[in-house]
């Protein structure tokens, strides 16, 4: 075997470096060895090879068939110059004759390269495939290594995957900065020709899904459910639990001592306002928990197949109940399903909120 200690410590280096395991770059440079003999030996592609990294050596054969007479000297050797390489060697069968890398020329070192150069494209690629799919639909902890100054969109590491979190998916007003961690939630993955691309965001409500499966116990271990969120990110998002074990209080689980469990989730937030509601299978008593913090009078069923409904709350509470541009009424739809159009207990409007008191989902 011929040494080439220097290849292996390069294969090495790649693998400690980009996370491309040796024996994936080996099977890269054999690729490129076959191509290259059967660029040179007209089509001959009958190559043993052997590579041994712990030994820091490689040996090429190409086969040949030994004949008395020879036809096609790229497939065929003759008795004669076989018995130099083996004196086994008999008429008929085939013989590995040895090949040293300098015959390989021009051609078969551009190929290696060529080859090579993909090998690590796809490697990367490859390992940043497993890299977002092992974290899709989860939280990933990463580093934002640049923030572009222009759009303001971030380029953020974890694990050895890069990706870029959009102005977008950022949560309005946050302020992000080059060596900060920050928690993301990976959306989706989309492998396109340049590669896989993880689609990743903080505004995504299955974010703040996710963010209290992490802090409540209870959520983690399946005893209280998430049964919907609606979100606007940065100012307010609505999340509906609910609980089997009539001895578990599914809100305050979530809400924790003192607040500390939602207060953790809203700081992470940067303050993002958090209502948490108790789902219920009774749709009147599901939109009147919705439309929290308002108090509801009563909520009549309008139409149940086309899930439309009317809540009536005190005078008081009118404004309260549609929210700021009609956030509070917008959110209670989104969560529940249903439509929901607001009229206050008087039967009267103010001249403000005449006009923002029926939202649908």
């Amino acid at each position: 075997m011929a040494s080439n200690k220097e290849l292996f410590l390069a294969l090495q280096l790649l693998e400690k470096e980009k996370g491309i395991p040796v024996e994936y770059m080996i099977a890269q440079i054999s690729k490129a060895i076959v191509s290259a003999c059967r660029n040179l030996y007209g089509g001959n592609e009958n190559v043993d090879i052997k590579m041994d990294p712990e030994k820091n050596a490689f040996a090429v054969k190409l086969n040949k068939m030994v004949v008395e007479e020879v036809e096609d000297e790229n497939f065929e050797i003759a008795l004669e110059d076989a018995k130099v390489i083996s004196k086994r060697a008999v008429v008929g069968k085939e013989i590995g004759i040895p090949l040293e890398p300098k015959k390989f020329g021009r051609i078969a070192v551009q190929t290696a390269r060529s080859v090579i150069r993909q090998g690590i494209r796809d490697g990367e690629k490859g390992q940043m495939l497993v890299e977002f799919q092992s974290k899709q639909q989860e939280i990933a902890t990463a580093l934002i290594e640049r923030v572009d100054p222009v759009s303001g969109n971030a380029t953020i590491r974890f694990g050895k995957a890069e990706a870029v979190l959009p102005k977008s998916e950022q949560i309005p007003g946050e302020v992000l900065k080059e060596g900060d961690s920050v928690k993301i939630y990976v959306a989706g993955v989309k492998d396109g020709d340049r590669g896989p691309r993880a689609i990743i965001s903080r505004t995504h409500p299955d974010f703040v899904r996710r963010l209290f499966e992490n802090e409540v116990p209870e959520i983690f271990d399946g005893i209280v459910e998430i049964k919907s969120v609606s979100r606007e990110a940065g100012s307010r998002t609505k999340m509906a639990v609910f609980s089997e074990d009539a001895e578990v209080d599914a809100v305050g689980a979530c809400i924790g001592t003192r607040g500390a469990r939602v207060g953790a989730i809203v700081d992470e937030l940067c303050g993002e306002k958090i209502d948490i509601v108790l789902y219920s299978e009774d749709p009147a008593k599901y939109v009147a928990a919705a439309l929290s913090p308002a108090s509801v009078v009563g909520v009549e069923i309008i139409d149940l197949e086309n899930k439309s409904c009317k809540a009536t709350v005190p005078d008081s509470q009118l404004s309260l109940a549609i929210g700021n541009k009609g956030q509070n009424v917008r959110l209670a739809a989104k969560l529940t399903g249903w439509k929901i159009d607001i009229r206050p207990e008087s039967g009267f409007w103010g001249e403000d909120t005449e006009n923002e008191s029926e939202t649908e989902e």
